[in-house]
């Protein structure tokens, strides 16, 4: 009997487990989800799930051989870019067939009033002639970026608090996972007077609502751009993925 394919899923974004469930049940494929573990809430449906950082590139190679991996799916989150850079590497460097599952991007529409940036530490130099009162939506990982700006106010959502001894800017925590829906997002940005939105272009429908709230309110949206992606096969969605899976099945 042919052993069967074992496939590693990089873990990050909601279509992940929904890919994740839907490979496992292709005949002849064996499917270990793997997730960083940013959150003590990470969803964890699947088995078997694995949970944590690999060690750097030498330790995602160690890894893949121990495992017998025979195919690698990165469906990590679009900024999570040093595990996307170092699946790249590690699957070239073993002959192992790679994919990035990379959602759209949310695209500028009529009505939206949007200062592309590249990074966090640009957005926080245009903050101040933007707005006195911030939503800052960016996740907890990277808001050191604004702590200097204590003369404004920020609305800070995520999923958990920031660790403890974390320094945060001035201003309010909101624990809290989406999917957001727009009439919640506008009366939150009504609520707390909000005149800036900060927000990663992450894509997807789960937090696309506040984008919406804001261009219905005129409210502007520093938009921080996703950082570049390693050469490689893409695909868009979850449909397109399944199919590549499929074109190695026995």
């Amino acid at each position: 009997m042919a052993r069967h394919k074992r496939v590693l899923i990089l873990g990050g974004i909601g279509d992940s487990r929904k890919l994740t469930a839907l490979a496992s049940t292709i005949p002849g494929f064996q499917v270990i989800n793997s997730l960083a573990g940013r959150t003590c809430q990470s969803i964890m449906t699947f088995k078997p799930t694995r949970v944590g950082g690999f060690g750097g590139v030498s330790g995602l190679k160690d890894y893949l051989r121990e495992q017998k991996i025979d195919l690698l799916i990165d469906a990590t989150h679009p900024f999570a870019s040093q595990i996307s850079c170092h699946a790249a590497i590690a699957a070239s460097a073993l002959n192992i067939p790679h994919l990035m599952l990379v959602r759209p991007g949310w695209k500028k529409l009529e009505g939206d009033h949007w200062l592309e940036v590249e990074s966090n530490e640009v957005a926080a130099t245009v903050l101040p002639e933007l707005a006195s009162r911030i939503f800052l939506s960016i996740g907890r990982q990277e808001l050191a970026s604004y702590t200097h700006l204590t003369d404004l106010w920020f609305l800070m959502r995520m999923i958990e608090l920031p660790q403890p001894y974390t320094s945060v800017p001035p201003g309010k925590i909101l624990t809290e996972r989406g999917p957001f829906y727009l009439g919640e997002e506008r009366s939150l940005l009504q609520k707390y007077e909000i005149g800036t939105v900060v927000s990663k272009n992450s894509g997807g429908d789960a937090t696309y609502p506040k984008i919406v709230a804001a261009r219905e309110l005129s409210i502007p949206v520093v938009m921080i751009q996703r950082p570049s992606l390693p050469e490689g096969e893409q695909v868009s969605d979850i449909e397109s993925a399944v199919s590549w899976l499929r074109n190695y099945s026995d």
